[in-house]
């Protein structure tokens, strides 16, 4: 029973890693990156799809993304949603494909990017202190129900904490490499 909540518990800690990476990814850095494009929607066919459902992203250059449609009748409605999203990105269109130039960050705005990296780290931290704190309510009703002994409560109570400080330490890691990634000239 113990097991089942640690590994529980676990498992949610692992999707607020994951979730921050998938997160820290769509962060622009220094380098283009497909991932830029991950939130952007596009309205199409009277519905606002997923950019990477209607074309192929890639990077012919290292300051460059390179966008083909699957259906050339969608490169105005692409082209419309980069400049209407927060990119800050202009798409040069010749016809058959979207050219995106990833203009190098300035310094402002680096730091900026940094400020964000750090909120969105402590974001994911918060997320798996709560799932501590969840656990730790679970363990502390199953001591007080006599459904578990006082030394198995506090064996428990360790091993959680364990936990925890194994994911905030990733977390941290993911935050300080993303920063470093960003500060990178």
């Amino acid at each position: 029973m113990i097991r089942e909540l640690l590994q529980e518990a676990e498992i949610r800690m692992r999707g607020s890693v994951s979730a921050l990476e998938a997160d820290l990814q769509s962060f622009r850095t220094g380098r283009a990156s497909p991932h830029l494009l991950d939130r952007l929607e596009v309205e199409m066919y009277g519905a606002q799809l997923p950019l990477n459902q209607l074309a192929a992203i890639s990077v012919p250059e290292p300051q460059q993304l390179a966008i083909r449609p699957y259906d050339q009748n969608s490169l105005a409605a692409i082209e419309r949603a980069i400049l209407k999203s927060d990119l800050g990105l202009t798409p040069n269109n010749d016809g058959k494909l979207i050219r995106l130039n990833i203009p190098r960050l300035t310094e402002e705005r680096r730091l900026e990017l940094s400020r964000l990296v750090g909120k969105r780290v402590e974001e994911a931290k918060v997320a798996v202190r709560n799932v501590r704190r969840d656990t730790l309510n679970d363990l502390r009703e199953m001591k007080e129900e006599k459904m578990i002994s006082e030394n198995q409560f506090f064996i428990s109570q360790e091993d959680l904490q364990e936990l925890t400080d194994k994911y905030t330490e990733q977390i941290d890691e993911l935050g300080t490499n993303k920063e470093a990634e960003i500060m990178e000239v």
